[in-house]
């Protein structure tokens, strides 16, 4: 029986209590003063949530917030209540993350002390069993924090450093009650017959351990639906073992017709549950449930040499994002679903983590849900010592020294027998921007062939191209396993939309770019009205900056340079972030879409980043309070399973089938529109393609004397003559030009511009009047919005942006699942744009829609 260690924790630190841990854990213990918490939680996160530091988010209040209080240890202390039965049965305290190192007490004893418990991302499992007690029992842990040099949690350049380095239990404590022998590290491997996928073999394992100073012999059952295995087995005093069930022994886990699990728009994510219980005379000692999912994982290498990935024998291009915990660890359940959905909504099938995030199971098996692959691994915060604090190798980063590389190991081996389960893990990262010292790596062959030989991995998230030195000095080569086979050559900062079509040799749609992105992404005026004070607003100052990302990138000069030589400049904050939302979509949609194009030669890409750790103005799709911004919907439309797109490098439509299935007798209708909105091409054609395909169905022809920014509207119908997709571009007659023989000293982090293209004439289109009808229902599961919107006039209604808000407080309603967003319509036409809110959370007198188009007669639209 597994009782979670959550609640009724508090803490204080160690300046402030004079009493030792032996006191401390002692029922008499005067805890008056201290600040309560739950855990998982971290020191500085748990005072926030005591309003210790109110605002601290707004303006430059966070670097107000001194470390001094956090260079000292913590205590944590709880206590927890047990039944005679209980007290009577063995016992483990299971620590699955303390940051950085801790003495253990329990009961007045000491349970472990720092020599033992130390390391991030160890698991500790104490056998307690003498030491608990019948009623009330006392847990009191000195938590003391990383150090410089030592192996913790990091957020890298992506934002400030916090004050308390994350110091604390950050993720759970739990206490395991059972009779004599206990169940723990299941695996479940699945090997599915990838010429058919009609059926699938499972090894099921799980190790045993005999908790007494006798011989146990008893039945390891096992039941996955309606399929029931058992196996007599016998454990000697004090030792474990390890029980395997394999289909040379019991046919009946040779699965036939399983349901597969699918990543997100390739079919269900299907799921199963194991469960596993020991007995012995007639006794149950122990029981656990561990869900999985059955399905293949497979690499393989282009011609060129660059790394793809195969789910269930098919070839997947991987179309992700790069996630980070908030900043204080201390995401909710309720916010990581929202995030993981919204994953789901972009059309997007993978993640990032760069590092091991998530304070529990909560954030893996939400993407076992859903369909949505990982990629799991360490962090580069580990590979430079600007973040590490230490020298490091250039070529192997900081882990070098051989107490080092077991603590690392030890640390790897925790992870994936912690992780192993999920089948939305596809492949382990053990370096980010560099590769593994030999000895290291050494060890994580024997971690592999030991716990998890299913799925591939990767020596490093860079490789390919790092001759060019781009990110690191010395190329990343593992003298062992070679090239990791994938790329990260940026770029991080403003990269217009020919980049991704036309670069042959960095970040451009060629093989797999574990992490790019085009830049800054300023979140809409609620956001930013949210972490700037009211009196830097405008215009952007050192406070805007404090919210950039950090280093090169601590600024939005090059994002603001580019609004303004496209859109020209703004007058104030409102004007700025509508266009802002332009140059969002405007950025974002190429790049996901070069890659679909390219399918094939392009085999991933991760955007840099999905989310932001706290609220910011870099380097995500949604921001720190999940109001999607412009490049939201831009990979939202780009990423669509079958969908229409322009190629800005040869002029070329494009058909993109991200589907299993082939498609025939479908249609697309082009039309080209000048900035008076005046018809000046259209054509129809009929669409057929393979699987899994990028076909070129059209070339657009030169328009004599067009003006200089145009609009291209794309529609796809189905073989029904149903819409099934809609894509529109603002395209601009003057062509983007870049300095790709610009040479930076250091940090060739994006390409420089010499010429800009103009989308100024948008400033000067023809005011139009949009008609709308809303309804709003209640499914008993969500709430949802219907919204109708007609365009009555001659003109192009351009770039209009939906939202919902909450009347009563006055902001953007979050979650919401918009169908279309950041929209364009056609003179005349009638469009039906549908919202969910997940969860039924308002009435629908709480909710107001409001619609800001860029050139409608009123710059806010409201309707009720």
């Amino acid at each position: 029986m597994l009782f979670r260690l959550q609640n009724n924790w508090l803490i204080q630190s160690t300046e402030q209590v004079e009493e030792t841990g032996t006191g401390i854990s002692q029922e008499t213990f005067n805890s008056t003063g201290w600040y309560s918490a739950q855990v998982p939680g971290t020191v500085l996160g748990i005072l926030v949530d005591n309003g210790q530091y109110p605002n601290h988010f707004e303006g430059k209040n966070f670097e107000n917030i001194s470390p001094e209080p956090f260079e000292k240890s913590w205590w944590f202390r709880t206590n927890f209540h047990l039944e005679a039965a209980q007290a009577s049965k063995n016992a483990l305290l299971s620590f699955d993350g303390i940051n950085y190192k801790a003495n253990i007490w329990l009961n007045g004893n000491l349970i472990a002390g720092t020599d033992t418990a130390e390391g991030t991302f160890r698991r500790f499992r104490f056998d307690i069993s003498e030491k608990i007690l019948h009623g009330q029992n006392i847990l009191a842990v000195e938590v003391f924090p990383p150090q410089p040099g030592q192996f913790s949690i990091g957020f890298v350049d992506w934002n400030h450093k916090v004050p308390d380095s994350n110091m604390g239990l950050f993720r759970p404590v739990s206490l395991d009650i059972f009779d004599v022998v206990h169940i723990y590290n299941p695996f479940i491997e699945t090997k599915v017959d990838l010429k058919s996928l009609q059926f699938a073999d499972l090894q099921v394992s799980a190790e045993l351990r005999n908790y007494s100073h006798s011989e146990v012999n008893g039945i390891l059952k096992g039941r996955i639906g309606t399929i029931e295995f058992e196996k007599k087995v016998s454990l000697s005093a004090n030792r474990q073992d390890k029980v395997t069930f394999g289909i040379d022994d019991f046919p009946s886990l040779q699965i036939q017709n399983p349901k597969l699990w699918w990543p997100n728009n390739l079919g269900k994510a299907n799921l199963y549950q194991l469960e596993l219980e020991f007995i012995s005379n007639n006794t149950l000692h122990d029981k656990l449930t561990q869900s999985f999912g059955i399905r293949s994982v497979d690499d393989y290498l282009t011609e060129e040499g660059h790394r793809g990935f195969i789910i269930n024998g098919k070839k997947t291009l991987i179309k992700g994002a790069g996630w980070t915990d908030n900043i204080f660890l201390n995401d909710t359940p309720e916010s990581i679903k929202s995030q993981i959905q919204y994953v789901k909504h972009m059309n997007l099938n993978c993640i990032r983590l760069e590092g091991f995030w998530g304070k529990d199971h909560t954030l893996y098996d939400l993407c076992d849900r859903y369909g949505i692959l990982i990629m799991a691994g360490w962090s580069c915060h580990w590979e430079h010592e600007l973040h590490l604090g230490k020298p490091i190798h250039p070529r192997y980063g900081g882990v070098t020294e051989p107490d080092e590389i077991v603590l690392i190991a030890q640390s790897w081996e925790d992870q994936v027998t912690w992780l192993r389960n999920h089948p939305s893990i596809f492949v382990w990262s053990v370096g980010s921007d560099m590769v593994p010292h030999p000895d290291l790596e050494r060890k994580y062959f024997e971690t592999f062939k030991k716990y998890d030989s299913a799925r591939p991995y990767l020596n490093s998230t860079g490789g390919v191209g790092s001759d060019q030195g781009v990110i690191t000095e010395t190329e990343v080569i593992s003298d062992l396993t070679g090239s990791s086979g994938v790329k990260m050559l940026g770029p991080y900062d403003y990269t217009p939309p020919i980049y991704w079509y036309e670069n042959k040799n960095l970040g451009g749609a060629y093989g797999f770019n574990s992490e790019t992105c085009p830049g800054g992404n300023v979140p809409p005026l609620d956001s930013i009205r949210k972490m700037i004070p009211e009196n830097h607003l405008w215009p952007i100052d050192e406070v805007w900056d404090y919210h950039c990302a950090l280093y090169e990138f601590g600024t939005l000069s090059r994002f603001k340079e580019a609004l303004d030589k496209r859109y020209g400049e703004s007058k104030n904050v409102e004007e700025f972030a509508a266009k802002a939302q332009m140059l969002n979509y405007e950025l974002m949609r190429p790049m996901f879409e070069a890659f679909q194009a390219n399918k094939g030669n392009a085999t991933g890409i991760i955007q840099w980043m999905l989310n932001s750790a706290w609220p910011a103005l870099y380097w995500q799709l949604y921001d720190h309070y999940l109001i999607p911004n412009g490049a939201f919907y831009g990979t939202r439309k780009a990423c669509e399973p079958l969908h229409l797109l322009y190629n800005y490098g040869d002029n070329h439509i494009y058909f993109i089938n991200d589907t299993f299935n082939k498609i025939k007798n479908f249609k697309a209708v082009i039309r080209l529109f000048d900035i008076e909105s005046k018809e000046v091409f259209s054509r129809e054609l009929a669409i057929k393609a393979e699987a899994e395909s990028s076909t070129k169905i059209f070339e657009l022809p030169e328009i004599e004397g067009l003006s200089t920014t145009s609009f291209l509207d794309l529609r796809l119908f189905n073989n029904d003559e149903q819409k099934i997709g809609n894509n529109f571009y603002w395209l601009s007659g003057k062509a983007d030009i870049l300095d790709y023989e610009y040479k930076f000293k250091d940090f060739a982090f994006y390409t420089p511009s010499k010429e800009y293209a103009d989308f100024t004439q948008i400033n000067s289109m023809p005011k139009v009047s949009i008609n709308t009808n809303v309804q709003f229902d209640d499914n008993g599961k969500n709430r949802e919005v219907s919204i109708s919107l007609e365009n009555s006039n001659e003109y192009i209604a351009f770039f209009i942006e939906l939202n919902i808000h909450n009347k009563k407080r006055a902001e953007t309603v979050v979650p919401v699942l918009w169908d279309d967003n950041y929209i364009s319509l056609l003179p005349g036409e009638i469009r039906k744009i549908k919202a969910e809110i997940p969860g039924v959370k308002f009435s629908a007198d709480d909710l107001q829609i409001k619609i800001q188009g860029w050139n409608s007669n009123t710059k806010l639209n409201e309707m009720e």
